[in-house]
């Protein structure tokens, strides 16, 4: 069964912003470093932004260092993706990701939870 939920995603004009939310269903992962990835087809999935599980530790991939911002809510064991000045080339499908590390992981490998991803269609 599906243990993260992803919503918020949608079509969104360049320069404009959009906010992903990533949910817990059926177990908890409030101790848990999360990640937002990103992925078109034919290509690999790529790593977007990742937070600690007390949110002290952010990173950032420089596509996205300035315009998106990490966050979470342990009271709501939920994690976001504000995301703005989107441009075209942010347009993927958005996955969140969940493992219970105390370093967040920039790489796929390093989390052992996923959900099904959102879409993010950025018009020009």
């Amino acid at each position: 069964h599906v243990q993260l939920v992803e919503s918020g995603g949608g079509l969104v004009q360049a320069g404009g912003s959009l906010r992903l939310s990533c949910a817990a269903s059926g177990r908890t992962f409030i101790t848990y470093a999360k990640a937002w990835f990103r992925q078109v087809p034919g290509k690999e999935r790529e790593f977007v932004a990742a937070i600690n599980w007390i949110g002290a530790i952010t990173y950032y991939a420089d596509s996205v260092e300035g315009r998106f911002t990490i966050s979470r809510d342990n009271a709501k064991d939920t994690a976001y993706l504000q995301m703005d000045s989107l441009k075209p080339e942010d347009t993927a499908v958005y996955y969140c990701a969940a493992d219970q590390r105390t370093w967040p992981s920039r790489t796929p490998g390093g989390y052992a939870y996923w959900g099904r991803g959102t879409q993010v269609t950025v018009s020009s």
